[in-house]
């Protein structure tokens, strides 16, 4: 066990670490003398995100070291089915039965072969939760042989689930898991999970190969019976930099998940994410080429909605291109971004298991000044549904410096359309096909909504970096409350061309931007 004191406003804290203990922390004022001349009794102080940043600091000026476990047994050799079949025993909860919130812990096995410590936060003081394989129970039809308890030593949790009664009053749903790496996934009400998010992104897309920091330790608040948020504090860590977060969620109609976070970079980084999220993407009505599938689109999100620091609003569709691309728009102080899923009725996927009309979109909104950057998107070719190929996050202009603290702070705002929603025409859905009229031509149908059109007969502004645009008009579509706007594409020589088009009214735009990029490929 390593033992450091290192002084933080005059409270000394104590951080702790080893296999044995854990690395958690605990805070103590220094003792004051009593009138009598004897110490007075140590007062503990509450422990909360400076605490972690505390530990993160000193963390920081250490190597590197990633905690490991050995898999032995039925945990090294577990299938997809019996890993979902391993249950966590409800009457286990450390929180005891609040009516409010409920917590499970998550066991090891399959992917998850990183150790991480788990602390509940009681009166403000943390205290360790050991790993218990008792708190499990394993579906005997797919463990017909049983479980050798002398598998588990060594072993430790993977990930955490909360749950609230967010659907129901009678029923305690999961709104929030954390588990892998620094991923994160959560949902509303009326969702189920699609989307993910993470702690930070490092080198996505990247030649030299993405670094994956971890949630190594977490500490959970316990909730008082009333109260309507739930507060997790967690420290990050990778070979490039450790960090300090706190997670203060609400679930409800829209989940909101209010995230701040400090950051200690052991290097100079460059090809950083912050706020990062994780979707899949495989085929829409706008882009399936080679796609045979029965269905008409298969994706958890189908663009990146953008509110600049100026203003303006930003409909990026996804894609799933032959090649790996990333796209960077740059920005000062952006207001919001993150991926929708616009696409809500069956109709639009017609899968009777997946249910995608339904997987929730994610909203970034910065609370801290994110300064100038990029909101940066990363595609990523798949040939099928089971692999997240889609990344966005804030990449910074300047370099976080090594060795010197970064604060960031935003709200993720978890629901079926982003909160961002103005009096504009919102692009809600896009088809692209070979035009009747020539080969080399595409043409793209963009249907818009109407409500905000009204009687206007909007200017028609269509663009592209390369080729040719023909063939624009437009169609009212009164029964379904939609404004088809229609053109033709022709890229000519060029192998990527950006297109864009908008709604402009006598005062200005009355429409979202569209954006869409086109590739030979």
């Amino acid at each position: 066990m390593i033992r450091r004191d290192v002084l933080r406003g005059g409270a000394a804290l104590a951080v702790l670490g080893g296999s044995a203990g854990g690395l958690f922390a605990q805070t103590q004022t220094a003792p004051t003398p009593a009138p009598d001349g004897a110490a007075a009794p140590v007062a503990a102080a509450p422990f909360g995100f400076e605490s972690v940043v505390g530990i993160a600091k000193d963390l920081s000026g250490s190597s590197y070291a990633a905690p490991q476990m050995t898999l032995r047994g039925t945990f090294a050799k577990l299938t997809y089915d019996q890993y979902r079949a391993i249950r966590f025993r409800r009457d286990r909860d450390p929180w005891g039965g609040l009516p409010n919130f409920a917590v499970d812990l998550l066991p090891p096995g399959m992917i998850y072969t990183q150790p991480v410590e788990i602390n509940i936060v009681e009166n403000g003081q943390p205290r360790p939760l050991p790993f218990n394989l008792d708190t499990f129970e394993f579906d005997p039809k797919l463990f017909p042989e049983g479980i050798d308890t002398t598998e588990v030593e060594g072993l430790g949790w993977s990930g955490f689930r909360l749950r609230a009664p967010l659907n129901r009053p009678d029923f305690m749903d999961e709104f929030v898991v954390f588990q892998g790496a620094s991923y994160f996934r959560a949902v509303a009400r009326g969702t189920i999970y699609g989307l993910s998010a993470r702690g930070l992104a490092i080198g996505t897309g990247s030649s030299a190969g993405e670094e994956f920091p971890l949630f190594r330790t977490f500490w959970i608040h316990r909730p008082q019976p009333g109260d309507r948020m739930v507060r997790v504090n967690a420290l990050l860590d990778s070979d490039s930099v450790t960090g300090a977060y706190e997670f203060l969620m609400e679930p409800g109609a829209d989940t909101v998940i209010q995230v701040r976070c400090a950051l200690f970079p052991r290097r100079e980084l460059q090809n950083v994410g912050i706020a990062p999220l994780t979707s899949m993407f495989w085929f829409s009505p706008a882009d399936r080429p080679g796609i045979d599938d029965f269905r008409s689109a298969v994706h958890d999100s189908d663009g990146l909605q953008m509110l600049t620091g100026e203003g303006a609003r930003l409909w990026r569709l996804l894609s799933n291109p032959a090649n790996l691309q990333i796209s960077a728009f740059q920005d000062s102080s952006p207001r919001g971004f993150g991926l929708a899923q616009r696409a809500r009725s069956f109709d639009d996927y017609r899968d009777t298991e997946a249910d995608y009309q339904d997987r929730p979109s994610a909203w970034v909104q910065p609370v801290s000044d994110f300064g100038r950057g990029s909101v940066t998107l990363v595609e990523i070719p798949v040939r099928n549904e089971f692999n997240d190929n889609i990344v966005s996050y804030w990449q910074p202009a300047q370099a976080l410096a090594a060795n010197q603290r970064a604060d960031f702070a935003y709200d993720l705002i978890i629901s079926k359309l982003p909160p961002d929603n103005p009096p504009l025409a919102r692009a809600m859905r896009t088809m692209s096909g070979i035009s009747v009229n020539a080969a080399d031509w595409r043409t793209y149908n963009i249907d818009f909504s109407e409500t905000q059109i009204g009687a206007l007969e909007p200017q028609l502004v269509v663009q592209a970096s390369a080729g040719k645009i023909g063939a624009v008009h437009a169609v009212r579509m009164p029964e379904q409350d939609l404004f088809r706007l229609a053109f033709e594409f022709t890229p000519g020589n060029a192998t990527l061309a950006e297109l864009s088009a908008r709604l402009v009214g006598p005062d200005g735009p009355i429409s979202e931007t569209w954006l869409h990029r086109w590739t030979s490929g």
